[in-house]
């Protein structure tokens, strides 16, 4: 058995620290709100974040960061994408060695960068595994049969990370392609978001299967331009990803396009919400990347004019729907994505 450390008590943070312990390993749980962890040890439950789920009596809650760190054979890093730097800056400060775990979806503004890039750079590290996929903490904390995927360029990294986490109710695939299983892991929240503005402006099954598919061709354009591999957004953290975010009643994403499909403001809707939902920054990292590398991204224009520029979901819509008219067939080369659409 392993000794790992888990960083960030949210719900996703509190699953892993509860699947690990189930599994034997010792588990360290630290977050950077104290009285957070303090109602979460002495209640024993994420009564914020994952109420109903009890917390096993063999995780440790370590308000002290250097202390969840001590000893950690595995690292992982589960705070939203806006804390991440600061979080990682922190660790690297303490001198710690470990096998680094990714497991949040996002890019950072302003630098644009991957959640691994932004992990890796205080830390020195290059190659940081991710963990992603499609998986809700809601139902992974209950034991729901679930898939995801460990990607690092060194296979033995992920490899270890497979087997640290994988169980009879979590399987764990390996991939090497780690821009393309990050790009979709992000991307698709932005989709997310769209899906759930049509869920709130009531269009129907028609609409949701189109906005879907040509999401997932939009994430694949820029992907692919961004260096991921085409194959790998029609995988688990692309395609998987993409439908469970979209569809689902546990989506903190498209829980935000619903309520902006109904008519409120992004503050408001914000302004309700305990749980951070990535697809608002990663909408404007994913359109300025598309911008600055010449690939349209037509749904996350809309989704962005939404968000930052209060532009009526009707009229979105209708942007997209009148575009000029296209062939859906690709006539090149079938192994390259075309930067237009």
């Amino acid at each position: 058995m392993s000794s790992v450390a888990v960083l960030g008590a949210g719900s996703w943070g509190t699953t892993l620290a509860v699947h690990l312990a189930g599994s034997g390993h010792e588990v360290a749980l630290w977050d950077i709100d104290a009285a957070h962890l303090a109602d979460l040890d002495a209640n024993r439950e994420n009564r914020k974040f994952l109420a109903g789920i009890a917390l096993p009596g063999s995780i440790k809650v370590r308000p002290k960061l250097e202390a969840a760190l001590a000893g950690a054979e595995f690292t992982l890093f589960v705070v939203p994408s806006h804390g991440m730097r600061a979080c990682a800056e922190r660790v690297a400060a303490t001198g710690a060695r470990s096998l680094w775990v990714c497991a949040a979806k996002g890019l950072e503004l302003g630098t644009l960068k991957r959640m691994t890039e932004v992990v890796g750079e205080p830390l020195a590290d290059a190659d940081p595994v991710l963990l992603v996929g499609p998986s809700h903490a809601e139902e992974v904390s209950r034991g729901v049969p679930t898939s995801i995927v460990a990607a690092a360029r060194s296979e033995e990294r992920a490899r270890r990370v497979q087997g640290l986490c994988s169980s009879a109710r979590l399987r764990v695939y390996t991939n090497r392609d780690v821009p393309g299983c990050e790009y979709g892991a992000a991307l698709k929240n932005v989709i997310a978001i769209a899906a759930g503005i049509c869920d709130g402006l009531d269009y129907g099954d028609n609409t949701k299967g189109a906005l879907l598919t040509r999401g997932l061709a939009e994430i694949t354009r820029l992907g692919v331009a961004l260096g991921g591999k085409r194959e790998t957004f029609y995988g688990l953290t692309g395609m998987g990803d993409l439908i469970t975010t979209a569809m689902s009643r546990h989506s903190r994403n498209r829980y935000v396009g619903e309520r902006l499909g109904r008519g409120e403001t992004i503050e408001q809707v914000l302004g309700g919400m305990v749980m951070v939902a990535e697809g608002v920054n990663t909408t404007r990292a994913a359109y300025d990347l598309g911008r600055r590398h010449g690939v349209e991204t037509p749904i996350t224009e809309q989704v962005r004019a939404i968000l930052l520029e209060r532009k009526d979901p009707r009229a979105a819509l209708e942007a997209l729907m009148s575009r000029e008219l296209k062939s859906e067939e690709w006539k090149g080369d079938p192994g390259r994505v075309a930067a237009q659409d």
